[in-house]
């Protein structure tokens, strides 16, 4: 087995008793890149100096007898809106083609703290807007699993990179499903914990009221590992909490879980998923039945308005944070006219792509004069009722189990002409984003969503399915 197809624990193990080196494993994985990544487009710029450094430091430690933690030598990719010191951050869009980043943002500086090696950036759709990796201005990225497909989106490069083992695990972001989609679609774990629960300094924003930073992993047990080093509170982030895991994020205790009571929202049964992933659910619910779980129907009525909420809020936000890449202060583009409103005019036509000019219209219209209460304001009053919806239901049940996707992977260019379909790819995932509660995909593609802060609860159910599955 390579390093790069191991769990972390796996690695760990092999690791500390010297069957390689971090300095090998690292070498196999770019050796993978450079096998895969022609084809699938997952990285946009490789991390080669800075990973070179980190994985000697690691080797070091380990000959000197030191004790060093699970995460030491890991390869992990790093999603192409999270700043990576010394490293270009483009967030998939050309108006920040030649940026290179000044620190470190949080998520990945507690990553490195842990000894893991950040191999390198990985492609996404442009600032986070889509749901298949095709805004990237850099290229798509095609499903490892079947080339002729998308990967998910936004980050769909992380998924990706983790699904070919080019990377052990990888950090991503997650505004209304660009962690868990792609997770789906390519058939790995991810994790988009609570809002708040790690923070997001150092990730260039895309709505941040809804914007997460999040988990591409191999199984379970790697993404709780991952969790618990990237979580916790952060001077820099006013949102993030202070909120101590303990054992209970990496022990499951069967007896717990199997007292757990999980919902069936009926929302998200009814007409509009396909035949494939009905039947995927069936089977889904049945193998936690066989655990001995119980399940209960609940209802989350205002589900109805989410998309259109979303996609109010959303560009709202957008238009507001992209607002600073004008040609001057942060992005190229605009030089060589004296007249200021050209020179902004000249930058953001040529920097952004087609479907970040048509958020950013969208929200500059619903927060202007005679628009904002009518569209926004009230935007955001059914979000608290979303948000309602979820903790009432979370008084009768420990979780939710709903689809991700409505659709199977779709095929390049199935959607790009049709952005409402496009955008009905998040119908299940982005009620998450606006309750800001914690939600898992696990393979074979389902989400489990829990209470504010009780990733423990989704890593263990998640945890037992996988065990199940494995016996």
């Amino acid at each position: 087995m390579k390093p790069c197809e191991m769990t972390i624990a796996k690695f760990h193990e092999s690791l500390t008793s010297r069957e390689f080196s971090a300095i090998e494993a690292l070498k196999e994985t770019y050796r993978q890149i450079d096998a895969k990544n022609k084809e699938i487009g997952a990285y946009l710029s490789l991390a080669k100096n800075g990973a070179e450094r980190a994985a000697e430091a690691v080797d070091e430690r380990i000959a000197r007898g030191e004790r060093v933690s699970l995460m030491s030598g890991v390869p992990v990719g790093i999603k192409d809106n999270l700043l990576l010191e010394g490293e270009p951050c483009t967030a998939g869009s050309k108006i920040l083609e030649g940026y290179v980043a000044a620190y470190d943002a949080t998520a990945v500086a507690k990553l490195k703290a842990e000894g893991a090696v950040m191999v390198g950036k990985t492609n996404m759709d442009e600032f986070g807007m889509g749901s298949s990796t095709e805004n990237s201005a850099f290229g798509k990225t095609r499903n490892p699993r079947d080339v002729s497909k998308v990967p998910g989106g936004s980050s769909g490069g992380s998924a990706a990179a983790v699904a070919a083992n080019m990377a052990i695990a990888a950090l991503g972001s997650d505004t209304g499903g660009s962690i868990r989609q792609p997770a789906d679609f390519c058939g790995v774990v991810g994790l988009k914990p609570t809002y708040g629960a790690v923070s997001r300094y150092g990730l260039i924003p895309l709505a941040s009221s809804l914007d997460t930073v999040g988990i591409e992993a191999k199984t379970v047990d790697d993404a709780a590992i991952l969790f618990g080093a990237i979580s916790g509170k952060d001077p820099h982030d006013a949102t993030s909490v202070e909120k101590t895991y303990g054992k209970e994020l990496y022990e499951s205790h069967p007896e717990r879980i199997r007292a757990m009571t999980i919902g069936l929202p009926k929302e998200y049964f009814g007409t509009g998923i396909s035949k494939e992933i009905g039947e995927r659910m069936e089977g889904v619910i049945a193998a936690f039945k066989g655990m001995d779980i119980r399940f209960k129907e609940v209802s989350l009525p205002h589900t109805s308005s989410a998309l259109s909420v979303y996609y109010i809020i959303m560009p709202a936000e957008a238009s507001a944070n992209l607002a600073r890449f004008d040609g001057i202060r942060y992005g190229k583009g605009g030089e060589g006219s004296a007249d200021i409103g050209k020179r902004y005019v000249a930058a953001r036509s040529r920097g952004f792509g087609e479907e970040a000019k048509r958020r950013i219209m969208l929200g500059t219209y619903v927060l202007s004069s005679g628009y904002y209460d009518a569209y926004y304001a009230k935007a955001q009053k059914v979000r608290t009722l979303i948000a309602n919806d979820f903790k009432a239901a979370f008084e009768e049940v420990d979780a939710l189990l709903t689809p991700v996707s409505p659709t199977l992977p779709f095929a390049f260019g199935e959607k790009t002409n049709d952005p409402l379909a496009m955008y009905l790819s998040d119908i299940f995932t982005i009620t998450a984003n606006l309750a800001g509660v914690p939600a898992l995909v696990v393979p074979p593609g389902f989400q489990l969503i829990g209470k504010p802060f009780h990733e423990h609860d989704l890593l263990g159910l998640g945890r037992e399915y996988e065990r199940k599955m494995a016996s």
